[in-house]
């Protein structure tokens, strides 16, 4: 058994809780949030390990919650001295403040992953050898490679939550994530393709020699693709979506504007339209935190909430926002396990986790034999969302061009360019094929950064705005 960083602090645990319940008592919430972790990364690019860390990091926040305002301070020393400073300023909040501490979130026995920490295995000198192989695999390919960067990372975290009431939780998490980069040329032009894997797990089945390879063969045969690309075309499109991580734009444009904080706000392009019709018939959105070894999952988030799985659209209905313990109780309605920090020093907010459509009862194949001029986007890159307005664009780092219902050239430079809940309505075709990415996505918010997955399954999407090169 792991020791509890309780027992790191230079005091008793009686101490350590009496503290806690003085800091937040006569408040609406809070807690103790302790974390120590470790993490490695090796970076290999352009023949040679150009980069190799390993870092530790250990603290706590303590955070007290009065209506809408919160106390909270950090310190990465545990000791009583940090402890009672920390006390003293989130008390603050409390000030003229009084308050009913809310009831511990219900315990649960499930466990979604091991305490295996993936630092250990493999070690440090095989991590770099396998590194070197997958340079040299992609290099004896294809002659027109003149990049290639390959990257493995892995973190493990200990979390505990102490509340005022002396509930106390714990959750071990592992993470690790291999990463593949690819530049390819001729003359003067390059192009470049990538394919990531990851998830709540330890690198046994990423370092097999059928994974690795598959992922070097992957963002190799994107960058050729690339490589033979024409400038895509500007105007109105019908679109199609692939599978999988293509749901990193639902994510953005859809995803963020369902969090408890914006909704409470009002800021959201979805405030104020619980019950009502979103997007199309046949959607369904979900966000699931509960889905064993996936990367943006967790036995309890950072308030010490099980992590659930959250009907968000049903059948294009909005039925549900994603909730931290703050929000949830100032909207009146229950959290919904998506408080999330980034660490100890972060404050937690309503974060998604595995946010996904569901499936429906096309083929893919149906799907795109039924666009007569239009665009397959495969793959994205980054985006740019505004929450209040709901307006996206995000680039495409594979696409092709469909015409009288076959796939043709491929394109390069497309930019999908929209608003989330008007997108939701163009949804007019939902594939069978619903898969979830392959354990890469990272998400930001406020400064914040957190692991997520996301998914869907083939979309077509009717009369969409594609920027490119081509008029």
């Amino acid at each position: 058994m792991t020791q509890s960083l309780l027992e790191k602090f230079d005091v008793s645990e009686e101490t350590i809780r009496r503290i806690v319940s003085d800091a937040v008592s006569g408040a609406d919430d809070g807690e103790l949030f302790l974390e120590y972790s470790e993490g490695e990364a090796l970076v290999f690019d352009n023949g040679r390990l150009k980069t190799a860390n390993f870092n530790t990091d250990q603290g706590f926040g303590l955070r007290a919650v009065a209506g809408e305002a919160t106390g909270f301070a950090h310190a990465s020393e545990l000791s009583q001295a940090a402890l009672l400073r920390a006390s003293d300023a989130v008390s603050a909040v409390k000030a003229g403040y009084s308050g009913t501490l809310a009831a511990a979130p219900t315990g649960t026995n499930r466990r979604l992953y091991d305490d295996v920490n993936p630092i250990a295995a493999p070690g440090f000198a095989e991590k770099a050898k396998l590194l070197q192989e997958i340079d040299g695999w992609v290099r004896a390919r294809d002659p027109r490679v003149r990049q290639v960067t390959a990257s493995l990372a892995a973190s493990w975290q200990q979390v505990e939550i102490l509340r005022a009431d002396g509930h106390f939780v714990r959750d071990i998490r592992p993470l690790v994530r291999m990463n593949v980069s690819v530049v390819v040329g001729e003359g003067d032009r390059q192009e470049s393709g990538s394919y990531g894997m990851g998830g709540r797990k330890g690198f046994g089945e990423f370092v097999a020699e059928e994974s690795w390879k598959h992922a070097a063969d992957e963002a190799l045969r994107q960058a050729l693709v690339n490589l033979e690309a024409v400038p895509a075309p500007a105007g109105t499109f019908d679109i199609v979506l692939s599978s999988g991580w293509p749901g990193v734009m639902l994510h953005e444009a859809v995803g963020h504007g369902l969090e408890g904080d914006f909704n409470r706000k009002k800021t959201s392009a979805f405030s104020g339209l619980m019950g009502q019709q979103v997007a199309a018939k046949g959607v369904t959105v979900v966000d699931d935190g509960t889905i064993a070894e996936r990367r943006g999952s967790l036995t309890i988030d950072d308030e010490g909430t099980p992590s659930a799985r959250n009907v968000l659209i049903e059948d294009g209905r909005l039925v549900g926002y994603m909730q931290d313990r703050q929000n949830a109780r100032l909207m009146g309605v229950a959290a919904t396990g998506n408080g999330r920090r980034e660490g100890y020093a972060h404050q937690p907010m309503p974060r998604m986790s595995n946010t996904f459509m569901t499936a429906g009862d096309k083929t893919p194949e149906e799907i795109i034999a039924s666009v007569k001029k239009g665009v397959y986007a495969v793959s994205f890159g980054g985006g740019q969302v505004d929450i209040t307005s709901g307006k996206f664009v995000f680039g495409c780092t594979e696409a092709y061009m469909i015409e009288d219902g076959k796939v043709t050239r491929p394109i390069k430079g497309a930019m999908l360019i929209g608003n989330g809940p008007d997108a939701m309505h163009r949804v007019s075709m939902i594939g069978n094929d619903m898969k979830l990415d392959t354990g890469i996505g990272m998400c930001g918010k406020a400064g914040q950064g957190v692991p997520v997955g996301v998914g869907q399954p083939h979309l077509r999407m009717d009369r969409m705005t594609v920027g490119g090169t081509q008029a």
